[in-house]
């Protein structure tokens, strides 16, 4: 299986780069995998497709403002995106450079209200450790500092919009460098509603790192690997998930982030070991899903493992199909765009 057989045709023009006017205005695309069915319709009406007794499970992390702009002794620009927090008594973190030079160990990095960053080590293939000092309560700096990181492909800087609309509703557990996108569409009025109509909600928390936008630099699928990434299942959740299964209903996964740590933890029969712990799962075509019974995603980039995730749920021709209807229909894409709800 290769990447290059996840590419597809995109026009620049269907590529959100800002939100709809109202969270729930979006598009919804409805996917029936048994019948290979495609039905258009609206965001705001997805309970029509949900039923009495349905358990919804959402992401619940929220995004920090994860992007620092700072100089160099020397006068030159860097940025950067914290990626992890170490634990330690001074603030240290895994963290992503980006400069005109390559950083090095002991470089100084001057931050605003006189915060600096010292580049320890590399810490991965693309990541340094950094501490920082200056500061006394370094989260309260960070958000009046920080500057949330929108997607790249968005092709533009974080406008004052972004911090609301680039976090879902129910954003509660600080830590995610990018927003489980899915999520993006509910209002906490629709939440009701669909409570209302009998379908439950329980959280996980996964903390989107950003892997989530870093290319496959391979040719063969089954040769990526993911970066890890932080999740807690609360026992709560493994409780509704449980009772769920056991009356009959659907566990429906809003968004990969939710899919991916559901199938981390679910055992054979789908059920789920609470706790907490790093996940680097790939799900693909040929992977099968235990735990997830239908999946709330968005329309995804080429050759991402994103879209490899959602052709592994329901079927690759399938899913090929729906997304050349997509850009016929002139859907909107990535995260900001229109949504697909897989039963």
């Amino acid at each position: 299986m290769l990447v290059s057989d996840f590419h597809f045709d995109l026009p620049d023009d269907l590529i959100a780069r800002y939100p709809a006017p109202h969270r729930d205005g979006s598009r919804l695309m409805v996917l029936y995998r048994r019948e290979e069915r495609i039905e258009e319709s609206l965001f705001g009406r997805i309970g029509c497709y949900l039923r009495p007794g349905d358990l919804l499970v959402l992401n619940d992390t929220r995004v920090i403002p994860a992007r620092l702009h700072g100089t160099k002794e020397t006068g030159g620009r860097v940025e950067l995106l914290l990626v992890r927090a170490q634990e330690g008594s001074e603030p240290c973190w895994q963290c992503m450079l980006r400069s005109s030079k390559p950083c090095r160990p002991g470089q100084i990095v001057r931050l605003p209200d006189g915060v600096t960053a010292k580049v320890i080590e590399r810490s991965g293939e693309q990541e340094w450790l950094v501490r920082f000092a200056g500061c006394d309560d370094f989260g309260a700096w960070l958000l009046r500092a920080g500057e949330l990181p929108i997607p790249p492909y968005l092709g533009r800087g974080t406008e004052e919009l972004d911090r609301e609309r680039y976090q879902t509703v129910y954003a509660a557990e600080a830590g995610a460098v990018a927003a489980p996108t899915a999520g993006l569409h509910f209002t906490p009025q629709l939440l009701d509603s669909l409570r209302s109509q009998g379908i439950a909600t329980a959280t996980v928390t996964l903390h989107v790192g950003p892997g989530t936008f870093q290319p496959l630099r391979v040719e063969q699928v089954r040769e990526h690997r993911m970066h890890g990434e932080r999740f807690r299942i609360p026992a709560a959740t493994a409780t509704a998930v449980a009772a769920t299964r056991a009356a009959g209903g659907r566990i429906i996964a809003v968004g990969t982030t939710v899919a991916r740590t559901l199938e981390h933890a679910a055992d054979e029969n789908g059920l789920l070991r609470p706790g907490e712990g790093e996940t680097d799962i790939f799900l693909y075509p040929g992977c099968r899903f235990r735990a997830v019974d239908a999946l709330l995603t968005n329309f995804h980039l080429p050759e991402s493992t994103l879209l490899m995730l959602v052709s592994a749920f329901a079927g690759q021709d399938f899913v090929r199909r729906a997304y050349r209807t997509a850009v016929e229909k002139r859907f909107r894409f990535y995260s900001y765009g229109d949504a697909m709800l897989i039963l």
